[in-house]
């Protein structure tokens, strides 16, 4: 009894250990990605037109973290079947070992995502938002998604900046001012690029894997050394699009603000600079890219608030 009694207590530290298993697989500050969108889009309206409409601003922002919610547990699914998830201990799939509810749990997602984005247009009666997501959401399961799967054959960063820059920054602000903007394409460019930079810095640590199921990443197709060096370019061009929209009058002078993200960028290069090749090192690269994401996002917003 005394031996089934020890039996029944649990493990403090296993109980630890799957806690950190289950937030690295909620990822709760990669929703900056749904976020950061949605309020730059929204800043930039009221920075050109003064007006806000907070209820179009609250649904699009749940729309949007639902939507995400989706395109994360449906890409689980989808690289369980192709294999390359089978060491990734914090994939949802594999914690649960339940596909098929997770496939329907991510579907309810979108589909609620969708009719909040769909409330949008029918009280504006405009459906230029809703066709924007729609679209947004098409790229979206093309990255992993069969018979598309584009992600493995190295697209996923450009699929990643249309669908949370350009596209995603131009519903927001649409949503707001019912037309489109220059000054919001401009500013989508750098909350794509900085997006984009996370999805690169997740394969640093897993190129092995990602050979090993046939998927062409970045990292595969240069190799982590090359990769390394050219991610300080990526990194510049977000101060360099800063700069050139103050320059030419389309942001104010406050978007500057974005250059106190600069020591995370310089941290960030640093740290993969000098472990690119040392999975078990690297492998928080990307936080360091959610951190940069995060704070330019919410800096380059404030600006043009300010």
């Amino acid at each position: 009894m005394l031996q089934s009694a020890e039996r029944a207590i649990p493990d403090p530290q296993d109980s630890a250990a799957k806690r950190k298993l289950w937030l690295a697989a909620i990822k709760p500050p990669m929703y900056s990605v749904a976020i950061i969108p949605i309020t730059t889009g929204t800043a930039i309206a009221f920075h050109e037109t003064g007006i806000m409409h907070w209820g179009v601003f609250a649904n699009f922002l749940i729309s949007a973290i639902l939507i995400l919610v989706w395109e994360n547990l449906s890409n689980d699914v989808f690289d369980s079947e192709t294999g390359i998830d089978r060491n990734k201990a914090h994939s949802i799939v594999n914690l649960t070992g339940k596909k098929s509810a997770i496939f329907w749990l991510a579907n309810i997602c979108l589909m609620l995502g969708i009719l909040g984005v769909l409330a949008i247009s029918w009280w504006q009666r405009n459906f230029v938002v809703v066709g924007l997501i729609a679209l947004c959401c098409f790229l979206g399961y093309t990255y992993q998604g069969p018979p598309f799967r584009f992600g493995y054959r190295g697209w996923g960063e450009i699929i990643c900046f249309f669908a949370f820059g350009p596209l995603a920054v131009s519903a927001a602000y649409y949503s707001q001012a019912q037309t489109y903007s220059w000054v919001a394409l401009l500013a989508s460019g750098i909350v794509g690029i900085v997006t984009s930079l996370i999805l690169f810095c997740s394969h640093f640590h897993q190129a092995e894997d990602d050979i090993a199921a046939g998927k062409r990443s970045p990292i595969v197709k240069l190799g982590t050394s090359r990769s390394a060096r050219l991610l300080p370019w990526l990194c510049g061009s977000i101060y360099a699009l800063t700069l050139l929209g103050i320059g030419l009058g389309a942001f104010p002078i406050w978007t500057a603000l974005v250059f106190t993200s600069l020591p995370a960028a310089i941290g960030l290069c640093t740290w993969v600079g000098r472990n690119h090749d040392r999975p078990e090192l690297v492998n928080n690269c990307k936080f360091i890219a959610v951190g940069l994401h995060f704070w330019s996002g919410v800096c380059l917003g404030l600006g043009f608030i300010l």
